[in-house]
């Protein structure tokens, strides 16, 4: 008990002190940020698919009704990390990034009977890019003389993350229900600077920075139907709140001149200018004898009516920054995965081993300069592999690697190659206090 404790204490400090942006994506200067992966390692390596999935030794934030099946006698304590390598291919030409960055640190365990309790903390979006590009300032360069140029740096960094408490309980047989409240909060920042190779010409810069302090509601549900003495279909349903994020976008506008050492600040701000979208899920789960599990989802979030700040200049130079509408789309989720084991009955290794599988297709929720932004097309495999000591041999080091492709026509191409590693201790704690 002291021990996971204490893996749970050095696990919230270490996210909270060394968690990265998550991403090297350019598609996270718009909106909130990239949506970061709602689920855990186990989950990954099944592209996500958890709405229907409740595990007695695994961590299912995503519906929190799956808290209700935690087993009775353990304290489940969770936490992941991952390597990414994204190629991005604009136009012939490539470019590398690479970044690591813990994601997640979640615990749960049985509190009474048919009642379970989880906690953690985990991403909602990131951002972070840096990138430039210059260009001549004439559309038709002189080949005969110099000719002035411009670049546009591009950088941004930040994101949102939730701290959340839930619990999920089972009123009678099969079925259960349960919920996550969460706290939101974190720091949204971009920067765009627009300079000259010619110093008498003005340096513009536009500086956008958000903080965001509000809550998260997650409703789930778990219905669980009998087929027969081995098989058995889970139906899962979730509902995530829509609302306002309780935060003031503010654009600085600096314009500067090296040589007369004139500098012009403007700044703009918008009350309350952030939203998060209602969002409904819901899946099945077939399962085999609890060794062949096959699961389907789909998520709805609802972003089309939600207005977005924008910063606009018009005909006449004049400036604005304010909420408009036809930025966003509905974003569309469909996942498929499975996960087979002989079960933990064998004594053999592999035996109790985990292999999994999975793809998803999303479609964007942003609109980039009017057009619809990057589809997103993944594939996945995963390992489950038992770890023992003396006295438990229910933990367990799930590993997936992820291939995730973004694109659309005339946009940027990212192809991504992500290595997912949690680790999940699974100690007794009910021991002297048996709970049913």
């Amino acid at each position: 008990m002291k021990k996971v404790i204490a893996l749970a204490l050095i696990g919230l400090s270490s996210v909270g002190a060394f968690a990265q942006s998550g991403t090297n994506s350019p598609y996270s200067q718009f909106g909130l940020g990239t949506i970061a992966p709602q689920s855990t390692s186990f989950n990954r390596g099944m592209a996500g698919v958890a709405y229907g999935f409740h595990e007695h030794n695994q961590v299912n934030y995503q519906n929190p009704a799956s808290y209700a099946s935690v087993d009775s006698l353990s304290f489940i304590f969770d936490a992941g990390l991952s390597i990414q390598l994204t190629n991005f291919n604009e136009n012939g030409t490539k470019r590398n990034a690479k970044n690591a960055d813990i994601e997640y640190v979640v615990a749960s365990f049985r509190a009474f009977k048919h009642f379970g309790v989880s906690f953690g903390l985990v991403p909602y979006t990131n951002i972070g890019y840096d990138y430039s590009n210059t260009a001549n300032v004439n559309a038709f360069p002189s080949t005969s003389s110099v000719n002035a140029t411009y670049t546009n740096t591009y950088s941004g960094k930040g994101g949102i993350h939730a701290v959340y408490l839930g619990a999920g309980y089972m009123p009678f047989r099969n079925f259960s229900f349960g919920f996550n409240i969460a706290y939101l909060w974190g720091n949204l920042e971009r920067n765009v600077v627009n300079t000259y190779s010619d110093a008498y010409v003005k340096t513009l810069s536009k500086s956008y920075n958000t903080t965001v302090r509000s809550y998260k509601l997650d409703l789930g549900m778990q219905y669980t139907l009998p087929l027969s003495k081995k098989d058995e279909l889970t139906i899962g349903a979730t509902y995530s709140l829509g609302h306002k994020l309780n935060g003031n976008p503010a654009c600085l506008l600096i314009s500067n001149n090296s040589q007369t050492a004139i500098s012009d600040t403007t700044q703009f701000k918008i009350d309350d200018g952030l939203k998060i979208p209602h969002t409904f899920g819901a899946g099945l789960m077939y399962n085999h004898s609890n060794k062949l599990k096959l699961g389907v989802d789909y998520q709805l979030q609802k972003w089309s009516s939600l207005e977005a700040p924008r910063f606009t200049t018009n005909a006449k130079g004049v400036s604005s920054y304010g909420l408009v509408t036809n930025q966003y789309k509905d974003r569309h989720k469909v996942s498929l995965g499975a996960d087979y084991t002989n079960g933990d009955q064998y004594r053999g290794y592999i035996n109790r081993m985990h292999f999994r599988a999975g793809v998803s297709y999303a479609t964007p929720y942003l609109k980039i300069n009017g057009k619809e932004g990057p589809k997103e097309l993944s594939a996945s495999i995963g390992l489950g592999l038992p770890l023992s000591n003396g006295y438990s041999n229910r933990g367990m080091l799930n590993i997936s690697a992820e291939w995730v492709n973004q694109s659309v026509t005339g946009m940027i191409k990212e192809n991504m190659f992500r290595i997912n590693v949690g680790l999940t201790f699974n100690e007794r704690w009910f021991a002297k206090f048996k709970v049913e």
